[in-house]
């Protein structure tokens, strides 16, 4: 289990937005995924993009929009593009009734651009350890978590990632495109 359910509206004062900073699968993955998404009837199929989450769903104040985005942006300056491998299924029932396609490659380079996303202005702790992953049915039946774990369990997609997003959470609730952040540090 994890934070990164980017599930239903965070209600925020005016003052406030919530935000999620994401590692965006791309097509033509990304429409398979909301395909299987939509086919296990999961709400969120064409709400939330697939992605892997980096920072979870967190409420900031406006007035510290310009503050977030130069620390995203020093972020992806230090950070080179890397590989990433998607490969099987996981699920973390019983605690959650989801089911992900699992990172195979490029869990560390998620892992320290995760941990230096939530530095400075978005310095937040987790309720659950890390985990990268592209959740594919949330809080759906039994019988169509099984179908997504068995249906993409021999799914396997390669892709180099050259940028991170951040979303914003819209007033219906949907996540929109606020920023794209190409990584540009040196190779590792």
């Amino acid at each position: 289990m994890n934070d990164d359910t980017f599930v239903g509206r965070l209600v925020s004062p005016p003052e406030n937005t919530v935000i999620g900073v994401v590692v965006p699968v791309p097509e033509p993955w990304a429409q398979l995924l909301v395909d299987w998404r939509a086919k296990v009837g999961d709400p969120q199929a064409n709400v939330v993009p697939p992605h892997v989450t980096l920072l979870p769903p967190t409420e900031v104040a406006v007035a510290e929009r310009p503050a977030i985005s130069e620390h995203l942006a020093e972020v992806a300056r230090c950070h080179p593009p890397f590989d990433m491998h998607l490969s099987g299924t996981g699920t973390f029932s019983p605690v959650s009734q989801v089911v992900f396609v699992a990172v195979a490659r490029g869990i560390g380079s998620c892992e320290l651009i995760a941990d230096d996303v939530r530095r400075g202005p978005l310095a937040r702790s987790l309720s659950f350890p890390y985990h990268p992953d592209v959740t594919v049915a949330h809080d759906v039946p039994s019988d169509m978590l099984e179908f997504a774990y068995s249906g993409l369990a021999d799914l396997s997609v390669e892709f180099r990632v050259d940028r991170f997003t951040e979303f914003e959470q819209t007033v219906s609730g949907a996540w929109a495109i606020a920023h794209e952040y190409p990584l540009t540090g040196p190779p590792r």
